[in-house]
């Protein structure tokens, strides 16, 4: 399953109410999968609490009861989320994503100037580990942590204000949170990151956002730009 992910308890924003004006706008539906663009702000699954179980899997079956989440995006973290129509496909998407047959891209704004070395993409290989006594945080952990890589490169030109640079980041793992610490490592951390961020920053929401998905299996191909 893909991880940049919230966990089920995860309490860093508070939950929308079931009336909330975050819509899901679904893009794609065939007889195996659903394809949505998931709001920041919206859980992808229920939490633990009855705050926090207005969530994209919960108002998805409510017009597709067969739905299955396949894999999660962070609470604050908007764009393309995959979802199953039935276990079936459930399983077989699920084992896509597991042997990386699932390729992911998103785009964010950091923090500062982010240049490559000398080449399109460069690449980020730091272990990460949950940070037990403040979760759901993460950290860099060389000793205990899990292999997580990203690979990563400025757009360029860069549209964003000189103080940011607008990134495209891949996930060949999916560790928790991976893409934030991974930036937060570089001394770059995404805008507008409530847990990763400096405490200055005021942005309105985290500057994160899905907008690639492929699955080259069954050749189906998604692109979702963002609002930022």
């Amino acid at each position: 399953m893909d991880t940049d992910t919230d966990s089920p308890g995860n309490s860093e924003h508070a939950a929308q109410p079931p009336d909330s004006p975050l819509a899901i706008e679904v893009l794609f539906a065939n007889q195996d999968v659903l394809v949505v663009n998931k709001p920041s702000g919206l859980l992808s699954v229920p939490g633990r609490g009855p705050d926090k179980q207005d969530c994209v899997i919960h108002r998805i079956q409510k017009l597709f009861p067969e739905a299955l989440i396949v894999h999660r995006l962070d609470m604050a973290t908007s764009g393309l989320l995959l979802l199953a129509r039935g276990a079936a496909s459930q399983r077989r998407l699920s084992m896509a994503f597991e042997a990386r047959q699932v390729h992911k891209r998103y785009v964010a704004v950091v923090h500062g100037e982010l240049r490559t070395p000398d080449k399109d993409w460069a690449e980020i290989q730091l272990p990460l580990i949950t940070d037990w006594p403040n979760r759901p945080r993460q950290k860099v952990d060389p000793q205990n942590g899990k292999p997580s890589l990203t690979r990563y490169r400025p757009v360029l030109p860069n549209s964003s204000p000189a103080s940011h640079t607008r990134v495209l980041l891949e996930p060949v793992t999916g560790r928790t949170h991976q893409l934030r610490v991974h930036m937060l490592a570089l001394g770059h951390p995404i805008l507008g990151d409530s847990l990763y961020g400096p405490a200055l920053d005021k942005a309105s929401r985290l500057h994160l956002h899905a907008c690639s998905l492929q699955l080259p299996a069954l050749n189906l191909a998604f692109e979702c730009p963002p609002d930022f």
